[in-house]
Parts: structure tokens; sequence; C-alpha cells
């Protein structure tokens, strides 16, 4: 991996990887309003509207500064991809914004149909907690990053912003803690701003461990003003500015076999899962766990 401490950066300019989420049940679930309880209306917001305050947040970017690139990577439930990069030809100036928002609504449309019929090919069970492939998704956004590094010795400063609508998936556990781990290496923060029912425990990590900021809006009728005011400044400005803090960060794993946040549980040491319970057999990779550990509390134990 490239070193980051050899690196210069521009001043003032921003390299911004916008992971948005598409999961279609989720925002299906959303529009319903089942499941939301009497606030529900105040909690969520339309996937069209999500939409709107994404897209004139990315205007924004590019307008702030010439030099700002922006790049959209689309989150789904069996797959992710590049949307948009404002940094390739024919994506540039002003003048283009209907042109760019019209290509990045298409090209989101053409992704969840294919996102879709992956999801059919799979046989895929669907729910209203289906989880996106966020681990997927950070992994694009470090490879691209990974190849600015590469392009030059001067660049704009990247980030990386992810938009979350849907819980928290536990089989990315291991998967996601990598990428965060590869981020705080190459010193890119992790921003994320949930706009779903619940905090991500993830994202939360993520953003803390990166130096990033991590946000759940209040009201997501100004969803657009939250990402403009906190989200749209610069590293170099984030040094003068006040932005919110979480409150507290839950750092407890998800155990793979009942997707519950546990604070203790067994760990397979060959790929890292988590479970609640002792098991014969790791589900994820098949070892055999021949030791069958002692009840921590049994009499014997609390005796010494």
């Amino acid at each position: 991996m490239t070193s980051v401490q050899t690196k210069l950066y521009s001043d003032d300019a921003s390299l911004v990887v916008v992971l948005i989420d598409v999961n279609p049940y989720f925002w299906a679930t959303a529009a319903s309003g089942v499941g939301g309880g009497v606030n529900h209306s105040s909690a969520t917001i339309p996937f069209a509207k999500f939409l709107n305050s994404m897209i004139a947040f990315l205007n924004s970017l590019t307008l702030l500064n010439q030099s700002n690139q922006v790049v959209l990577i689309a989150t789904g439930i069996n797959s992710c991809g590049y949307i948009y990069d404002s940094g390739t030809k024919g994506s540039e100036g002003s003048g283009k914004v209907m042109e760019v928002s019209s290509e990045i609504l298409r090209r989101l449309e053409e992704f969840v149909d294919r996102d879709k019929k992956l999801g059919k090919l799979q046989g895929m069970a669907v729910g209203s907690n289906v989880s996106s492939l966020v681990s997927g998704s950070l992994s694009l956004a470090l490879c691209y990053i990974q190849r600015v590094f590469r392009s030059g010795a001067i660049h704009p400063q990247p980030r990386i912003l992810c938009l979350q609508a849907s819980p928290d998936g536990p089989e990315q556990y291991v998967a996601i803690m990598n990428a965060i781990f590869s981020a705080q290496r190459s010193m890119v923060p992790i921003d994320s701003c949930v706009v779903g029912m619940q905090n991500s425990a993830f994202l939360q990590q993520a953003s803390y461990i990166t130096g990033g900021v991590y946000l759940k809006p209040p009201q997501l009728d100004g969803l657009f003003e939250y990402l403009a005011s906190v989200f749209a400044t610069d590293l170099q400005s984030r040094n003068f500015l006040h932005l919110p803090k979480p409150a507290g960060v839950d750092f407890r794993a998800s155990c793979f076999c009942h997707k519950k946040t546990i604070d203790m549980g067994y760990v397979c040491s060959v790929c890292l899962s988590i479970f609640c319970k002792h098991h014969k057999k790791c589900s994820t990779c098949g070892s055999e766990f021949n030791h069958v550990p002692q009840n921590p509390n049994s009499a014997s134990n609390l005796k010494s």
C-alpha cells in the first residue's frame, strides 16, 4: 500500500467518495410506513426526496471548489458499483447540472434493476431487514482512492461519506472492520450519515476509528441542510469548526448465528466469525472446534 505520508494534498481540494444506500426493500418499507410507529413520517424520508437532497449536495461540492472531485457508488443488497465520477471527461461544468442529475438517476435505475435480478437468481429471501452490501462499497471506495494515490504526487484530500439507510448486516462484520482499518492506515476519514430508523454500530466505529464525522439527523426534512453544513467542509476547515460528535460509540460485535449484538462470545480462530454460543463446527468456514469450553459460572471456577 502506498505510503500516505509521502503524498502532497492540494489545499482545500477534496475527493469525496459518496456511498448511497439504494436498498429497495428498505425504501419500500419506509414508503409504506410499516414498522415505524406513530412518528414514522418524521423518522423516515421518501426515496425521491432523499435522492434530490443527495444530488443537490453533490452539485454543491463541485461548486464550492472547481478542484473538488465527487465519486458516487451505489450500495445494493447483492452488489455495488460506480455510478458517477465528476473527474471523467464530459462531467465538468456547472452549466450541466440538469444533465448530470438525469444521468445519475438513469444509472441508479439501471443499477437497481441489475441488483434485483441478481437477488432473483440467487433465490434470496426478501424482507424489510435485508442489509445492504456496505463492505463491498467501502472496498470499492478504497480501491478508487488507492488508484488516485498512485496517479501522481499531488491530489485532492480523499474522504468517504456513507449514506446508509438499511440496518447493519452482522455477516459483513469482519469485511467492514478490515475496510475500516485499511482506511485508518491510509488516513482516509469515513464520514457517516444514517437516515434509517436506527443507529449503525458499524459506521459509528468506522467514523470513530478513522477520525470522521458520524451523524444521524433528527429531522430528515432538512437532510440537504445537514449534508451541506456538516459534510461539505474540507478537512482543513474542520479544524476551525465544532462539528457534531456522537454521544457514544457501540463497540460491541454481532454474532453470526443469531445476528444479535453481544457483550461476550466465541470467535473462530480461522475466519474470526463470532458466535454467541459454543458450536462444534464453524458455520462460516467449516472449521471444527474440538475443545469444549467450561462454563465460566461453574462452581469450580467460582471457588478459585
